[in-house]
């Protein structure tokens, strides 16, 4: 029994799982660096907002997904392109605003204050 299961773990890549011999495919649009100061979290606020307050419908919050996006590419946080090669055009956006009350979980959820 237990050369059937030392046989099987050998097969499957190890005692942690894991196919060793499979390369990695690297994202289709590269590196995606994380926002570490910041930058826009205001924009990730009104998007998270948006999308509780729709019951995340995400066709209803597209204008604050585009918003979040260009701010991404405005700081260098991604690959700047043409907003229209993400699938955003301009009749596509609605006029939904979001509940900015409801809360959002995450570490960096407050509004700013300019104080």
């Amino acid at each position: 029994m237990y050369g059937v299961l030392n046989n099987f773990v050998a097969l499957t890549g190890g005692a942690f799982g894991g196919n060793r011999g499979v390369r990695p495919v690297p994202p289709e649009k590269g590196v995606f660096p994380l926002d570490h100061f910041h930058e826009c979290d205001l924009e990730k606020k009104y998007y998270l907002a948006c999308l509780k307050s729709t019951r995340f419908q995400s066709e209803k919050c597209r204008q604050f997904s585009k918003k979040y996006l260009e701010c991404r590419m405005e700081r260098n946080l991604m690959a700047k392109q043409d907003i229209s090669e993400l699938g955003f055009r301009n009749e596509d956006v609605e006029n939904v605003a979001p509940d900015i009350n409801y809360k959002v979980d995450s570490p960096a959820s407050g509004l700013k204050d300019d104080k």
